[in-house]
């Protein structure tokens, strides 16, 4: 069977209350489709006013029960409010009939026959929606949220995903819609879940952001993300000289000591010096070549030049955070780069294997923020690319 395009859109609400770690885990780990893009987006009215009207078109087919209701919540609640806008997440997932599988981890709207006390967690919407019904009225609804909203097959999918193109191809990547007190406490860092996050079908992406939520930092961007071997050189530049100056002179003192002993010799310290230049290095510049390709999926002595620049076959998560003294505060839950190290609760010492495979990256200053953002185009997404490029050949 052909693969083909759906989403998933956590409501504002949802990201309001950082429910967003538990719906990823949810929907990572509960279907086999595979999670192509992410993006934080700000709809406006014509935008609400178009997706309502995709919805009303279901309900006029007489195709499910319930559609009014999610009509009339997108116009109250995904629009701005007083012309402020609101977060909203997109996440968009490939393959084989990805609407189906999609709305059974999603759930049902409501569950007509059942009574609440017999709900039991199963889904998204069983966990995260409410619908309260008047108890003298059953048919007036005093309150309703769904958590996530997701289409209920691939023509509306395919409809509604148009629309996101249309309105949202040419939108920042990074959503600003809050107004604080004192900006000069604010601040934006940058998170990484690397790529050992994403060998299977896991929960463990979403459970990182879930733990990262307890900062009561925001996310104001999102993507998914292959680092080309270029970017990933640039990236970890920085560790490459830390390793030089680190490792060189530990390894190089270790040869020494192997060769003396084999040996049964002495040799000078320049003998010594010469261990380090060479052979230190060497195994120091191995080290970073190791990260490298950790993190890009391609080795800087066996890449060829002319796919230097091309995204690597390893993917990562790109999250910016915003909020007050947001670089400390991620960089707390994160733990130190060495799991073993790492207090109980951080995100390292949960997930974190050794010093390289250690699960998530953070910007550990704002000066580190600023030129890591613009190596990774945190403001640039390429999720409405891969919409319009599915679009055209479906």
């Amino acid at each position: 069977m052909e693969k083909k395009l759906s989403y998933v859109l956590v409501t504002p609400h949802s990201m309001r209350k950082s429910r967003t770690g538990g719906v990823i885990s949810r929907l990572l780990s509960q279907t086999d489709l595979e999670l192509v893009g992410a993006q934080i987006i700000a709809p406006d009215e014509k935008f609400v006013s178009e997706y309502a009207a995709s919805i009303r078109q279901q309900e006029a087919s007489g195709l499910s029960t319930g559609q009014e209701l999610l009509a009339s919540y997108i116009e109250n609640n995904l629009g701005p409010t007083n012309g402020k806008p609101h977060r909203s997440l997109l996440l968009v997932f490939r393959g084989i009939d990805p609407c189906r599988k999609l709305s059974e981890v999603c759930g049902a709207l409501f569950h007509e026959t059942q009574s609440s006390e017999t709900f039991s967690g199963e889904t998204i919407r069983d966990t995260y929606a409410d619908l309260i019904m008047d108890r003298k009225d059953p048919e007036k609804v005093i309150y309703f949220e769904p958590a996530v909203l997701t289409p209920r097959h691939q023509k509306l999918a395919d409809m509604n995903m148009a629309h996101f193109y249309e309105n949202f191809k040419d939108c920042d990547n990074l959503v600003h819609n809050m107004t604080y007190l004192d900006m000069s406490k604010i601040e934006e860092t940058l998170v990484i879940l690397k790529p050992d996050n994403w060998q299977y079908a896991s929960s463990k992406p979403g459970t990182i952001i879930d733990m990262f939520s307890r900062t009561g930092l925001r996310i104001i961007g999102t993507k998914v993300f292959n680092f080309s071997l270029n970017q990933a050189l640039d990236f970890y530049g920085p560790v490459e000289t830390a390793l030089m100056e680190k490792l060189s002179p530990v390894f190089g003192k270790r040869a020494r000591s192997i060769l003396e002993r084999e040996f049964n010799c002495t040799l000078s310290e320049k003998a010594a010096d010469a261990l380090t230049d060479s052979f230190g290095k060497e195994y120091a510049r191995e080290e970073f070549y190791k990260i490298v390709a950790f993190m890009s999926g391609l080795r800087p002595d066996s890449c060829p030049k002319e796919m230097a620049d091309e995204p690597g076959p390893v993917k990562c998560m790109v999250l910016v955070y915003e909020g007050e003294n947001a670089v400390s505060k991620i960089r707390d839950v994160l733990g130190p780069t060495d799991p073993l190290k790492a207090p109980g609760g951080t995100v390292r010492r949960e997930f974190g294997h050794d010093i390289m495979v250690n699960t998530a990256h953070a910007s550990d200053s704002s000066e580190s923020y600023e030129r890591e953002k613009g190596i990774v185009k945190a403001k640039e997404n390429t999720l409405f690319s891969i919409i319009n490029e599915y679009l055209l050949n479906n």
